[in-house]
This record gives C-alpha cells, sequence and structure tokens, in this order.
C-alpha cells in the first residue's frame, strides 16, 4: 500500500513539473503574444529567445517585463511599439516571462 502511494505521490509530482512550460505556452498563445512573438524568430516582435538572451542574468527581469507585458513598450527592439495586454493577470504575465527567460520550451 505504502508503495502505490509513493508511486502516486511521484508520478503527480512529475505531471506537475511539466505542466508549468505547457501552461506557459497556453496562457502566452490565449492572450495573442504568439501572433507577434515566435520562439526562435522574429516576426512582428522579437524571438522569445532573443529576449531571453538579453534579459540574462537581470535580478528584475521578471518584474519589469511583466509590467511592459501588460502595459505595452517602445523603443528596446525597433520602431513597433508592443501594445498594452492590459487583460492578463499579473501572475499570469509574470508565468509568460518566466516561461520566456528560461528558453520558452
Amino acid at each position: 500500500m505504502k508503495q502505490m502511494k509513493l508511486i502516486s505521490t511521484l508520478l503527480a509530482a512529475s505531471l506537475l513539473a511539466s505542466a508549468p512550460a505547457f501552461a506557459s505556452k497556453e496562457i502566452a498563445t490565449k492572450n495573442a503574444c504568439m501572433g507577434c512573438h515566435a520562439v526562435d524568430k522574429k516576426i512582428v516582435g522579437p524571438a522569445y529567445k532573443d529576449v531571453a538572451a538579453k534579459y540574462k542574468g537581470q535580478a528584475d527581469a521578471v518584474e519589469k517585463l511583466a509590467k511592459k507585458v501588460k502595459a505595452g513598450g517602445s523603443g528596446v527592439w525597433g520602431p513597433v511599439p508592443m501594445p498594452a495586454n492590459a487583460a492578463i493577470s499579473e501572475a499570469d504575465a509574470k508565468t509568460v516571462v518566466k516561461w520566456i527567460l528560461d528558453g520558452a520550451k
């Protein structure tokens, strides 16, 4: 009986560990981020891999970029402004930004 409980616990933990990456892409898609961005190539906005490289090692990157997702911005990646996405929750914005900074896999 203890073995079954241990197996169930390990299975649940492994499923939870993989959930954030899937959920993050789902959040990005649901909030129209993927219409202007791709993981590995520039569309309208920069590729997520380029965003991750630019902000690598910056302690405040998650906070800074989550605010930019919600408020919009311009001038960092060229003349095309990123529109505000005020409808995304702060938690979802941070989740997506963490996913992007971790390589958007």
